[in-house]
């Protein structure tokens, strides 16, 4: 798992008005929950604002982060945990943190990476992967940067799903019946077959 450190200041006051004015500032609020928990039982959170730029390279990328979070001169290490966007703008509104132990295993998307050519695309059809990520539980340093997944047999037609998968040293949290990816029939490889059927 890749790292990524990013540096930050605490924020106190909360309001609407302060927020916007983080965001004037080239920055964006962010938040980070941790393992402790206060009085109501809920995670405890610590309010920060990061340079837009720093949550920039760290967002519009392939790659998964272990994120070094620097806040105050005090240092967490933490994963992404959800991102929101403006709906027109499309820029960085606000993002969550949620702080990682060694020791605790973590959720986290990884990318798939199909390898092979699978024998489907031989026979004239498309390889689709139908999903960019799957969910994986694991202390973060087995989790890999991305999920290599052998399509070599994988027939005209045929899909895996994410229940014929298996990983060492991590568990697949995606439900088992989604289709992570799958060989379709062109049109070029339905003419060859029903060419084939006629001359038969």
């Amino acid at each position: 798992m890749k790292q990524i450190a990013i540096s930050g200041v605490s924020r106190t006051d909360l309001g609407k008005k302060a927020t916007k004015e983080v965001r004037k500032n080239g920055n964006v609020p962010c938040v980070i929950y941790g393992e402790k928990k206060g009085e109501n039982g809920l995670p405890e959170a610590i309010h920060f604002e990061v340079s837009e730029k720093e949550i920039n390279n760290l967002i519009y990328t392939p790659h998964i982060y272990l994120v070094n979070v620097t806040i105050d001169g005090t240092e967490h290490q933490a994963v992404l945990k959800e991102v929101q966007f403006h709906p027109v703008k499309d820029n960085v509104l606000h993002v969550d943190f949620y702080e990682v132990r060694a020791d605790k295993p973590i959720v986290v998307g990884v990318p798939i990476a199909p390898q092979g050519l699978a024998e489907g695309v031989r026979a004239g059809g498309r390889l689709m992967a139908m999903v960019r990520k799957l969910n994986v539980k694991a202390t973060y340093e087995n989790i890999p940067e991305k999920l290599n997944i052998d399509v070599t047999k994988l027939q005209l037609g045929k899909s895996i799903k994410a229940g014929d998968l298996h990983f060492e040293g991590l568990e697949l949290v995606t439900p088992k019946e989604v289709i992570v990816c799958t060989v379709k029939m062109t049109r070029a490889a339905m003419g060859a077959a029903a060419a084939a059927a006629k001359n038969a």
